[in-house]
């Protein structure tokens, strides 16, 4: 375990007396998949708040084009699925782990259908489809490419319906808030219409999504500045593996433009990959080609893109039947339209971009992190499912599976009157700092240059510890600064990540999933077949 060096405990002065004040059974930060379902779990013995820092059609969920993986179909099996998530992994999967969520995916997802989320059908019963790294069709899609948006509008109408959840939109959580005896009991935040508030719970689900805004090429939303790890890591929870950031191999490369996924499922039904050259290259990098796991598809795209001096591959899919294509993939066909590009005719130009946070907070088969009342589900958690690769399609899954698990496990706990229990007084100051001020917008641009360069697709020693000591001289005048916007709140969360993401890159020397060192290409299991753990200064 890596101890890093001392942060401040809390981002912002706190003093409870003065400050707007709410109580519930559970709060949960986040909206996606993971907390939506662990608020209609937990809501059924509990009173439940969802906060969310933007609205709740705003996350990685809603973006989600992709699937969601699970044994559908009678020749699959969940031993088959399960070998799969654990080739995926690369050698760290917690095969408990990895069976729960594969076992549990067939009930959820035909309780998403009951519910009413209109998954694709064929003979009447749920679709599925092949994606790379999978050795069975089973991945089940909605509309199309609109997958997680039909997932989420199923899981926020459940919750809009249910009397015992209240949700907060617009309401940036600053940090969890913990006691002498390192108990979880809430969170402060800024609400956009009252100001700075704290929420006392007597339990908190982190769910608040992943960080690939930390890279300038990324397929995620605005939101996604990994909020939940920084305030995590300030609070003390043991975070796991932050070196393996995955990277989604195809986003559209307009240059001027921001990056829209082209989801994988194009290449498992026909599509393939073409260089500068219009020729095909993946054969030479893996025997399986277009279909290989995803962090060898960016690595050969990376490596096909310096060798024949390009800023870009292309995606061939002008065998495809041009009707059908904008019927089963909607979104993306308005997405190549709005750009004149005719699929065809055209080919569609691509790049690797930063795409999923395998790593996060530590917890155990039940959600729980490493300090009591407090469980994290969804992205921002490291379940041990992935291992050093997320399998496609898994990610919604494991939302799913742990969302309820979390949800369930709060709701079982024995009930308290929390707005009768005796808080804590919490006065805590912050002394003013005589050091210049940066500007948060300039540091948060550069930053995010900096990660794509340095702490990117493939990485070595050098470039690793540069960008630990330029994130360092940025933190000197950022991090002792009180800020009173998200803003400047989520600089100092990416700041925080950022360098504990390198750190962590840093300290595997080997090459393991999605984590790639030129200097150490090849896989240590003597030495690196575990996870990499850290810790906060006690």
């Amino acid at each position: 375990m890596t101890a890093q060096p001392e942060f401040r405990r809390y981002l912002v002065n706190i003093d409870s007396i003065s400050t707007q004040q709410l109580f519930t059974d559970c709060v949960i930060i986040g909206a996606g998949i993971a907390g939506l379902r662990a608020a209609i779990e937990a809501a059924n013995h509990c009173n439940v708040i969802i906060v969310c820092k933007d609205s709740l059609q705003n996350s990685n969920t809603w973006m989600a084009q992709g699937g969601i993986a699970s044994v559908l179909g009678k020749r699959d099996t969940f031993e088959s699925h399960i070998a799969d998530t654990l080739d995926t992994g690369c050698g760290i999967s917690d095969e408990k782990v990895v069976e729960q969520v594969v076992r549990q995916g067939p009930e959820l997802i035909e309780e998403l259908f009951r519910w009413g989320a209109s998954f694709d059908l064929a003979d009447g019963h749920i679709a599925t489809t092949l994606e790379g790294g999978h050795s069975h069709p089973r991945i089940a899609h909605a509309h199309g490419d609109e997958t997680g948006r039909i997932i989420a509008e199923t899981l926020i109408e459940k919750v809009r319906q249910n009397p015992n959840i209240e949700v907060v939109e617009n309401f940036y959580t600053i940090d969890l808030i913990t006691n002498d005896d390192n108990v979880c009991i809430g969170i402060i935040g800024h609400d956009k219409q009252r100001g700075q508030q704290i929420i006392w719970a007597e339990n908190t689900i982190l769910a608040t999504g992943g960080a690939g805004r930390l890279y300038r090429e990324t397929t995620n939303p605005e939101v996604a500045t990994g909020d939940g790890i920084a305030m995590a890591y300030r609070a003390g929870t043991v975070l796991w593996d932050l070196e393996f950031m995955q990277f989604h191999p195809t986003t559209l490369y307009i240059a001027g433009a921001s990056r829209a996924l082209i989801t994988e499922t194009l290449r498992g039904e026909g599509a393939v990959l073409l260089d500068s050259k219009n020729q095909r290259f993946m054969q030479e990098y893996h025997e399986s080609a277009e279909l290989a796991p995803r962090d060898i598809v960016s690595r050969a795209i990376l490596a096909q893109m310096l060798k024949t001096n390009s800023t870009h591959v292309y995606l061939d899919i002008r065998h495809f039947d041009k009707a059908h294509f904008a019927k089963r993939f909607p979104l993306i066909s308005e997405l190549c339209e709005s750009f004149d590009i005719d699929v065809s005719r055209d080919l569609i130009p691509v790049r690797p971009s930063a795409h999923y946070m395998v790593g996060g907070v530590r917890t155990d088969t039940s959600a729980r992190t490493t300090i009591k009342n407090l469980y994290a589900c969804g992205e921002v958690a490291s379940t041990g499912l992935h291992g050093a690769n997320r399998l496609g399609s898994n990610s919604l899954l494991e939302g799913l599976v742990f969302g309820r698990t979390a949800g369930r496990l709060v709701s079982q706990r024995k009930k308290v009157d929390v707005a009768h229990l005796k808080h804590p007084l919490i006065k805590y100051q912050i002394p003013d700092s005589d050091r210049s001020r940066l500007d948060a917008a300039d540091v948060r641009n550069s930053l995010r240059s900096l990660i794509w360069r340095n702490v990117g697709i493939t990485r070595k020693a050098q470039p690793l510890v540069e960008a630990q000591e330029i994130i360092r001289f940025w933190q000197r005048y950022v991090m002792d600064k009180i800020f009173d916007s998200p803003e400047g709140w989520e600089c100092q969360n990416m700041l925080t990540v950022s360098l504990l993401m390198a750190h962590a890159a840093e300290t595997r020397q080997e090459s393991r999933g999605v984590h790639f060192r030129s200097d150490f290409p090849k896989t240590d299991d003597k030495h690196f077949k575990k996870h990499i753990e850290i810790t906060k200064k006690s």
